[in-house]
């Protein structure tokens, strides 16, 4: 089992309130953040100090994502719907008013963007003709994560009715697998780069590996004190991390499903307050996090 040294490369500042959202960018040298001031803003991790403000807008972002095919940033507004800006142009080329509700989550794949609402309906969105093309509605509990299998080609959708709902993209949205077994909100969920595997993590501070071939359980571990927040896998598969409202990042060996290493304020001047995004960077190899204490933290993570 590898020995894992972290040590913090910088912490960024420049958010009035607490960062909700993190995404990497389609040239993933860059990464952009959302937060509560409803400023988004664009990180560049060669030159990290240097904040570039994208936009700003009335209200929370929670959720956003990068169409790398045409370099756009899709940003959940809550209760105003989705807003588009071009990245090449740094403007907002355009808007859905789509829902009224809190958007927690937003994937694309292919033409379409997937778009998960607080009352529990999936959006999809025609990207080329900037159009609503279908609403389902899963559950009366939000949607708070999603995750693609562009192989398999399934979406999977962490809810806060505690369930999973896995669907098929190839057929229409069609069901797959419905997961039960947590006993909270569902709010961090990734496959593993092979696809072989789900992850998923909740509020109830457990982390679960789901096989992907029947989507039988094959591991509960008890990960964290409080809420999972989010997790992120090393590029290569062999690691991955999860950080959780009792202000810690853990890395975890993914293949043997074992904690190697615990990152909090203590023993590596952490984050002082819930931990709400991790990524870990296809550019650099190093995981940016982001807080409720207003910071971005990039962390130098090296197995040894």
């Amino acid at each position: 089992m590898s020995k894992i040294q972290v040590n913090k490369f910088q912490t960024l500042t420049g958010h009035n309130d607490c960062i909700y959202a993190l995404t990497e960018g389609s040239d993933p040298r860059f990464f952009y953040t959302g937060a509560g001031d409803g400023m988004v803003v664009e990180w560049d991790l060669d030159l990290p100090k240097d904040g570039k403000l994208i936009a700003k807008l009335p209200h929370s972002v929670y959720a956003m994502e990068v169409d790398k095919e045409r370099n756009l940033l899709f940003i959940g507004h809550n209760f105003e719907g989705i807003h588009v800006i071009d990245l090449n142009e740094n403007k907002e080329v355009w808007s859905l008013k789509i829902t009224d509700q809190a958007i927690f989550d937003i994937k694309i794949f292919g033409n379409e963007a997937f778009v998960g609402t607080g009352d529990g309906v999936l959006l999809v969105l025609d990207i080329p003709n900037q159009s609503l093309r279908k609403r389902i509605k899963l559950s009366s509990k939000s949607i708070r994560v999603m995750t693609v299998s562009p192989i398999k080609k399934h979406l999977a959708i962490g809810l806060s009715d505690h369930t999973i709902k896995v669907l098929d993209l190839r057929n229409d949205f069609q069901p797959v697998a419905n997961l039960t077994g947590h006993t909270n909100s569902v709010f961090a969920l990734a496959y593993s780069p092979d696809e072989n595997t789900l992850v998923s993590g909740a509020r109830d501070a457990r982390l679960k590996f789901w096989n992907t071939a029947d989507y039988a359980i094959e591991e509960t571990i008890v990960a964290h004190m409080y809420a999972i927040n989010y997790l992120s896998f090393k590029e290569d598969g062999s690691l991955l991390v999860t950080c959780s409202m009792d202000k810690s990042i853990k890395v975890w060996d993914a293949g043997e499903k074992k904690l190697l290493k615990v990152i909090d304020k203590a023993r590596n001047a952490g984050h002082g307050t819930s931990i709400n995004k991790v990524l870990w960077s296809t550019y650099s190899g190093q995981v940016i996090s982001v807080s409720d204490d207003r910071t971005i933290s990039i962390w130098q993570i090296e197995a040894s």
